[in-house]
């Protein structure tokens, strides 16, 4: 195994964790708090398995040194013979775990999260495909007890969305769901189609961090907000005030609607935190693709444009692109049977990250 990359930098910053949090302020800040306070937990068990390490490779020498030593005692060697297997397996195990623990946390992993899911080519069978990801989401939220809020709804006339955006809020809900950003595409037959004939059909997801005020400086001048009448049902549901809210962001030219509270301020409200979350993942993706280079996949790129997936019905078939994973439990996949995907291009992104880190070690 190649040596493992210097534990004192790590050992600087727990140090300097365990000092700020022993000052009184320190939980003032309670999201600030939270976030340093998983960080110190994380070096701690870093330094801890460390040391494990450190002890096993210590013993692991002394027994082949042992074993190379004609004139030891037989007795002493045959233990010593036993141990190495069960040492170098410790070994072996606390290296990978320790790797793992080095890895640069993402800033954003904690955050609850905006997805925002939009129809595109196929047509009214891309529209009800964009329903059937949106409940494979919220149905996933649920098992996970994340609470779900819509933020803004575009149905279809023909069910589904033309485009629905939501947030989920809970623990580590961007370290879930940020590999799901990009481009899904579905084969199956629609239900308009009467001729039995297989189509293919697509929609965007885009997997926004929640950004706080403190994040994205927006500046009010460069905002143009416009009120409308909320379009409604019908009936007693039908919104007789100018609710809906359209903000436009004129430097980046981006447009945030949200209509689904009757409260104007409600709508604005939410809509201000949509742009600030698009604002955001926009800085993000930029820094992001003057690293690409770099990388060794893009697993984490969250392309929008990127085809990463495809759910085939006809053969209960879904494939991630982005790793060649196929698996045949599609059924179960679109009620919210997530963990086994998203698991996946955790271990793949994760591995990358740590040949990366080999690499600069």
């Amino acid at each position: 195994m190649p040596e493992l990359p210097d534990i004192q930098p790590f050992k600087r910053r727990l140090a300097e964790l365990d000092a700020r949090m022993a000052d009184p302020d320190f939980y003032n800040d309670a999201r600030k708090a939270a976030s340093l306070s998983r960080e110190q937990q994380t070096l701690s068990h870093l330094t801890d398995k460390y040391a494990a390490y450190a002890k096993a490779s210590e013993d692991l020498a002394e027994n082949q040194a042992l074993l190379d030593d004609d004139s030891a005692d037989p007795d002493l060697q045959e233990l010593a013979a036993e141990e190495v297997p069960q040492l170098k397996q410790q070994q072996k195990q606390l290296y990978k775990e320790i790797l793992a623990l080095m890895i640069p946390p993402d800033p954003s992993d904690s955050r609850n999260t905006i997805v925002e899911i939009r129809a595109g080519t196929g047509g009214d069978e891309a529209a009800l495909f964009a329903g059937d990801l949106f409940r494979m989401y919220n149905r996933y939220a649920e098992n996970r007890g994340w609470k779900v809020e819509l933020m803004n709804v575009s149905e279809s006339e023909v069910g589904g969305f033309k485009e629905i955006g939501f947030l989920i809020s809970g623990t580590d809900v961007y370290r879930q769901l940020k590999f799901e950003a990009g481009v899904h595409r579905v084969q199956r037959v629609p239900v308009t189609e009467s001729g039995g004939r297989i189509h293919t059909s697509a929609a965007t997801v885009a997997v926004l961090p929640e950004a706080e005020e403190v994040d994205v400086a927006i500046d009010p001048s460069e905002l143009e907000i416009t009120v409308a009448r909320a379009s409604g049902p019908g009936g007693q549901g039908v919104n007789t005030t100018d609710s809906a809210v359209q903000i436009l962001h004129k430097p980046t030219g981006m447009i945030v609607k949200c209509a689904d509270e009757r409260s104007q301020l409600k709508n604005k409200n939410k809509a201000m935190k949509v742009l600030r979350s698009r604002l955001l993942e926009a800085r993000q993706r930029e820094e992001a693709a003057k690293y690409a280079a770099n990388r060794k996949n893009q697993v984490g790129s969250g392309d929008r444009s990127e085809r990463i997936r495809t759910y085939n019905f006809p053969q209960g078939r879904l494939t991630d692109h982005r790793i060649n994973l196929t698996v045949y439990n599609l059924p179960e996949i679109v009620e919210g049977a997530l963990d086994e995907v998203i698991g996946a291009l955790q271990e793949a992104d994760q591995k990358v990250r740590i040949e990366e880190l080999l690499e600069r070690r």
